[in-house]
């Protein structure tokens, strides 16, 4: 598995030095150090670093975030989506998956870590202070793994211990890896969830390079749940052809073998869809690839998908696999219209917001009103 120690050069501003994340980066030691005393110099380090052979993934560009931290998930137009909302920590992942739309950026180079969220935080604080009624899930695993140098930036922590003061607060921490070790004696944990992106076996060795294992993965959440976490599956993409998904089966089968289904606070679905333009982008990536050879069509919102019925079996057959051995997380589709939902569910989500209600109710019930 990638991690920290895998990077090989750290780039920054000379006025940040003193930046408590810029330290902790700096203190790891073993690295090539680049210290640049404005923007222009920093623009042409990475040029430099880039022509010197240096992988996107072993670079780290250290940087204040100038625009909106703090925002809603955008979702997609047509599909019902659960109105997540976001924190930015950083941009691009350190690892390597062939279906990740971070691949449409081919010129962003370097792993951009930000290093002014906590001048961001109070924003949330406040937000949620003002609405105790209302139940708030945030996350940070939008546009970079969550976890991936948490160890060495401490946001995970920070996060939370100070969203642990709110009962209506669920902060979400996404992962591909097992880097929870760090996390996992803190005090307070409120209703902190440490969460998963999960595959098949074969899927993650072919599609998710230099990420953990699916037992790693399942180890770190047996651990968080035993340390007092919530925790939470994402299984997004879902990767089939023809609606046979047998192997993903045996994945939920393993899931509550590990962990105390009463810890599992939500699992989410979705199937392997990409925009116009990504076919061609990762076919120059990774050449040999055969993600994008299954039939799919254009939806509502211009992504190519599987067939319905094929996406609907998919969905039917999890959601089913799940149910045998727990109702308490909250399972929804990422990114479906409301007739798949119907179809799976046999709910009526008119828009996102009626999504978003039924999510927070079952939340509610679950773990605020005990």
């Amino acid at each position: 598995m990638r991690t920290i120690d895998t990077v090989k050069v750290i780039i920054h501003l000379q006025e940040d030095r003193d930046n408590p994340i810029v330290r902790r980066f700096l203190e790891r030691g073993g690295k090539e150090i680049i210290e640049c005393r404005d923007d222009h110099e920093l623009e042409a380090a990475v040029e430099s670093v880039k022509h010197r052979g240096i992988s996107s993934k072993e670079a780290v560009i250290l940087k204040k975030f100038q625009g909106r931290i703090f925002q809603k998930c955008p979702g997609s137009p047509g599909v019902i989506c659960c109105n997540y909302l976001l924190l930015n920590i950083g941009f691009n992942c350190l690892y390597n998956c062939t279906y990740c739309y971070l691949n449409y950026y081919l010129n962003s180079y370097g792993l951009i870590q930000f290093i002014n969220t906590e001048t961001f935080f109070q924003d949330i604080w406040d937000m949620v202070r003002e609405n105790r009624n209302t139940v708030y899930r945030i996350g940070t695993g939008e546009y970079t793994d969550s976890l991936m140098f948490d160890d060495v930036t401490g946001i995970g922590a920070s996060l939370i211990t100070r969203a642990a003061r709110h009962r209506n607060l669920f902060i979400e921490l996404k992962t591909k890896s097992d880097n929870i070790r760090h996390l996992l004696d803190i005090g307070e944990k409120g209703n902190a969830v440490l969460a998963w992106s999960l595959n098949t076996t074969r899927n993650i060795d072919l599609y998710e390079g230099g990420s953990a294992s699916l037992e790693k993965r399942l180890e770190s959440a047996a651990a968080a749940c035993g340390a007092g976490y919530l925790i939470a599956f994402h299984f997004d993409p879902i990767i089939t052809s023809d609606g046979n998904v047998e192997e993903y089966l045996e994945v939920v089968d393993y899931i509550f073998k590990k962990v105390d289904p009463e810890r599992v606070a939500w699992i989410s679905l979705g199937c392997f869809r990409y925009s116009h333009g990504f076919k061609e982008i990762i076919r120059e990536v990774f050449p040999g690839q055969n993600l994008t050879t299954a039939e799919m069509f254009p939806g509502p919102d211009g992504k190519f998908r599987y067939l319905k019925k094929t996406r609907v079996a998919a969905y039917t057959a999890m959601l089913d696999r799940i149910r045998s051995h727990t109702h308490a997380p909250f399972v929804y589709l990422c990114m479906e219209n409301e007739f798949v939902w119907r179809d799976v569910f046999k709910v009526e989500y008119r828009s996102s917001e009626d999504m978003e209600r039924a999510f927070s109710s079952h939340l509610a019930k679950k773990f605020l009103d005990e």
